[in-house]
């Protein structure tokens, strides 16, 4: 308690259903000339973008679409963007999407105020100058990069996905509008969900976390274990979405400003490898690196079975810690997550190097207990 902390949040974040509307009026209101919308070609051909095209044409504000985003966003990709940006003079940039946009717009966004390359900004607060202004409107509820100082870019020459930790980096507005999240497909929907999941519980656990973040932490692991199953099995569920916005939103301000931990180390480099749905790479890994965390991280994970619905009353500490795991296990196999890397692709003869490259990952300092190479490879061959 004695300890000074820095947190780290947007201006302004409108949060549940209809939050959409509320941005006509800050379109209005701040001047703005010309928007970079960025977005990806999905939300296009399904009508999305349109929704948001008809607020800004109300509002008066002129924009170009920009819709060459990956799965995993690029150094193409941001180069693209910022290319876009600058010849048709945008003022201002607005993210529509999952983390994809997001974290695309985020570096396009540092790039305009910063100039360089995007290479040159992995690791933490690396840039001088604040982001050209972004709106982020979320359109998933899962890896919460419309409020977060952190974004992903992956080095296609490298085969390594970047971090980017860097208070320059924070949107001016963050949207979070469950109707937008409506009829996402139950696959995207459960992958987004465990994102959430382990940036709650890596957020719960990290060696960084404190009183603020382990409110936020524990509360958005209960809400995702509430509602997920509810989104994934109905996707025109309201109530189920609105808990999984508020859920994903609130573990992004926990992670945000404590740190993660070696799950995102180790899925970030099969993100890398294999251009990998990250959260489903979150999804796999998030047991197996918590069953090896659990001993040095006291009660936490009793607090974490319990926010799962489970009962560990009379229970060990041992006991309890592996009630949490199965409990993640469970939630994760209901949502019909794969169960292991191998029916994603994953080669074993790229272990050694992944488990090299994880190491040295931005994440693996907030992981509650080292990691050498050898416990690292033995996870990647278990979660096979």
């Amino acid at each position: 308690m004695n300890v000074s902390r820095k947190i780290y949040l947007p201006p302004l974040s409108i949060v549940g259903p209809e939050s959409l509307k509320e941005l006509e009026e800050e379109f209005r209101s701040r001047g703005f000339k010309k928007a970079l919308l960025v977005t990806d070609n999905i939300l296009l051909e399904i009508g999305l973008v349109e929704e948001v095209e008809k607020i800004l044409k109300v509002a008066g504000l002129d924009y170009v679409i920009f819709s060459d985003v990956d799965q995993n966003p690029t150094v193409r990709n941001v180069d693209n963007g910022l290319a876009v940006l600058k010849n048709n003079a945008c003022d201002c940039i607005i993210t529509l999407g999952g983390g994809s946009p997001q974290d695309c717009g985020k570096a396009i966004g540092i790039l305009a105020s910063n100039g360089g390359a995007i290479e040159d900004y992995e690791g933490i607060h690396i840039s001088k100058k604040k982001s050209l202004p972004i709106i982020a409107i979320n359109t998933t509820a899962g890896t919460a990069s419309e409020i977060t100082i952190n974004y992903v870019i992956t080095d296609e020459k490298r085969k390594v996905k970047m971090v980017m930790v860097d208070k320059n980096c924070l949107v001016d507005i963050a949207v979070n509008d469950p109707l937008l999240m409506l009829n996402k497909p139950a696959a995207l929907t459960a992958a987004t969900g465990m994102d959430a999941l382990t940036h709650a519980i890596e957020a719960y656990v990290t060696a960084g976390a404190y009183e603020w973040s382990d409110a936020l932490a524990i509360k958005a692991i209960k809400l995702i274990g509430e509602s997920l199953r509810d989104a994934v099995k109905d996707g025109k569920n309201v109530e189920a979405r609105s808990k999984m916005a508020w859920g994903q939103f609130i573990a992004g301000q926990a992670f945000s400003n404590c740190g993660l931990g070696y799950v995102h180390s180790m899925a970030h480099q099969l993100g890398g490898f294999y251009n990998l749905p990250h959260g489903v790479c979150n999804a796999v890994l998030l047991p197996y690196v918590e069953e090896f965390n659990a001993d040095v991280c006291g009660e936490k994970f009793r607090d974490i079975a319990e926010a799962l619905g489970e009962d560990t009353t009379g229970m060990t500490t041992e006991e309890a810690n592996k009630a949490a795991i199965n409990a993640i296990k469970k939630l994760s196999d209901d949502v019909g997550i794969p169960g292991g890397l191998k029916e994603l692709g994953v080669d074993e003869k790229d272990i050694e190097l992944m488990s090299k490259n994880a190491l040295l990952d931005v994440c693996a300092g907030g992981n509650p207990k080292n990691m050498t190479l050898e416990d690292t490879i033995s996870i990647y061959k278990a979660a096979l």
